[in-house]
């Protein structure tokens, strides 16, 4: 069957090996978080560098946990994760004379998995994990098992959601659903890249997402939904998306040290756009966030 084959291709996707700087950075990430870890997944354009190159990247990770409680010793960022997960940390550590960055996130395997499925309006999870992801490290087969099915469901959902996007006399191929999806869900966050970004996703790996896509369109039912529909439903999922970014930057103030340097740092980096910072903002982030965030989108950071 053509699910079977999709979960099959994601799943030994995610078991692709990767360098030992990610490896050594995952576990110190998973080491944070104690017991209650369930997998880590290492994702994001860092994937296609080689070792040597990280010290100069920022990389990507999902921790993967049961349970909200067992992980924080702190209620509130328990609470917080539930609330609006996931909740995201910054973090260094020395590697082989130079410094490791990461960006992580923290979410439960039952709201990482709800978050891969059609019925997810909010489209931070299932446009993520539709693309390449490695699984560095995971507590029991079982584990391996649900996270391939949750990253097929995911290539499912953004899919599915991009074919109406496509003009009604327009040919189905593959390539141009992804590049729809793409650029729609780039759309519904603030996102400091530009549109090329979306693009350049499916150009750096096109043969694997004409396979996916080949696989996903022998599942697909006819197509009920009108375009009309569908461009009114990714309007819902703008509104919600830039109002659910927003609030997790502000959250993000609680979770970590250098919270406001680091949003400006990713800032600088992909879009040029500068925003002074005072010693006031960065000793009340929380306080400061809003009003920085309106700069940023004001001198056009966030598209």
């Amino acid at each position: 069957m053509a699910s079977d084959a999709l979960v099959a291709l994601i799943a030994d996707e995610l078991h692709v090996p990767v360098g030992a700087a990610a490896r050594a950075m995952a576990e110190f990430c998973r080491q944070r978080h104690g017991d209650a870890v369930l997998g880590v997944l290492f994702y994001g354009s860092c994937l296609r560098q080689p070792d040597q190159a990280l010290t100069e990247s920022l990389l990507d990770f999902y921790v993967i946990v049961d349970d909200y409680a067992a992980a924080y010793d702190n209620r509130l960022l328990a609470w917080a994760n539930a609330l609006l997960p996931p909740n995201v940390f910054y973090v260094e550590m020395p590697w082989q004379g130079g410094q490791l960055r990461a960006k992580y996130a923290v979410m439960s395997m039952r709201q990482f998995a709800a978050g891969c499925q059609p019925t997810a309006r909010n489209v931070s999870i299932w446009a993520r994990f539709c693309q390449p992801a490695r699984l560095i490290w995971s507590k029991t087969p079982a584990i391996n098992r649900a996270l391939a099915e949750a990253l097929a469901q995911a290539c499912r959902t953004m899919f599915g959601n991009a074919l109406p996007l496509l003009e009604p006399d327009q040919r189905i191929d593959p390539i141009a659903v992804w590049q729809r999806g793409f650029m729609a869900t780039y759309a519904a966050e603030l996102r400091s890249e530009s549109g090329d970004r979306a693009l350049a996703i499916v150009a750096a790996d096109e043969g694997r997402y004409r396979q996916i896509g080949d696989l996903i369109l022998t599942e697909l039912q006819p197509q009920t939904l009108s375009r009309e529909a569908a461009l009114r439903n990714w309007q819902g999922r703008r509104t919600l998306g830039k109002t659910l970014n927003y609030l997790r930057l502000i959250k993000a103030a609680f979770t970590f040290d250098g919270a406001v340097d680091y949003v400006m740092w990713k800032v600088r980096r992909h879009s040029g756009v500068v925003v002074p910072v005072s010693d006031w903002q960065r000793r009340h982030p929380l306080l400061a966030a809003p009003t920085l965030a309106w700069k940023l989108y004001r001198r056009g950071a966030f598209r």
